[in-house]
């Protein structure tokens, strides 16, 4: 985030498709703030109440009420979908030739459902996309030095398929000093999310990047683990304008 005028990031591969608009929100972005984003841009923001869950929204106008979940897809211009994140991943995606996007929250609970390989799954069959065919963009989240979890989560997630190299145990990250109680794992978000795409084909070149900080360790960001109290998230977003992608 160092040297960052604006309040959010955005991947610079995906800049060149026509008609995107994304973004990874920082600490300086008020609700108020982003809501005036998107209305500049002529963009109808999508906002879920989201549950840590593995449900999944298709978009095919603006909801009459509230939608409940944790990722929202759409092929129509003109709207905004948003995931608010404190310490949780925001993912992003892409299908450049047949115009869909989707946004993903994906904390452990939902990373632990495959959340985002579901996603996935859930353009091709409303979209055609391809694994190969999209692009994915995964924002600021917690660390892995940072995430520590119970010997229950590594368990689940084992079951789940991950690789056990998504966890380390407390004291096994090369080069990080981190107190805890013995038996605690910590969870790399990022690392198992881009395994989760790698594994369906996404390709390595096609997953980006551009918010690999810490929430925790980084004041510009809000983290629930550092400040439990504070209702307070960030805003990650992806539309398309109403000109053709």
């Amino acid at each position: 985030m160092t040297g960052n005028k604006s309040p959010f990031l955005v991947a610079p591969p995906l800049a060149p498709v026509p008609g995107l608009v994304h973004g990874f929100g920082d600490a300086r972005w008020s609700e108020a703030d982003f809501l005036a984003f998107a209305g500049s841009r002529g963009l109808r923001p999508v906002i879920m109440r989201q549950l840590h869950s593995d449900i999944i929204h298709r978009i095919e106008a603006g909801p009459a009420a509230e939608l409940e979940g944790d990722a929202l897809m759409t092929d129509v211009p003109g709207l905004l979908l948003v995931i608010r994140t404190a310490d949780c991943l925001p993912a992003l995606l892409v299908d450049e030739d047949r115009r869909a996007v989707a946004a993903v929250h994906c904390g452990w609970r939902g990373t632990g459902m495959r959340i985002l390989e579901k996603s996935v799954r859930a353009m091709g069959e409303a979209y055609g996309s391809t694994p190969a065919g999209l692009k994915a963009a995964l924002g600021p989240c917690i660390g892995a030095a940072c995430y520590e979890v119970g010997p229950e989560v590594r368990e689940g997630f084992l079951l789940a398929g991950f690789p056990p190299s998504v966890f380390a145990a407390r004291g096994d990250v090369p080069g990080v000093s981190v107190p805890g109680l013995k038996g605690k794992f910590l969870l790399d978000l990022r690392a198992a999310n881009a395994w989760l795409l790698g594994a369906l084909g996404v390709k390595k070149e096609n997953i980006f990047n551009p918010g690999a900080v810490c929430t925790h360790c980084d004041p510009r960001l809000f983290s629930y683990r550092r400040h439990p109290a504070d209702p307070r998230r960030m805003y990650n977003f992806i539309g398309l304008t109403r000109q053709e992608i």
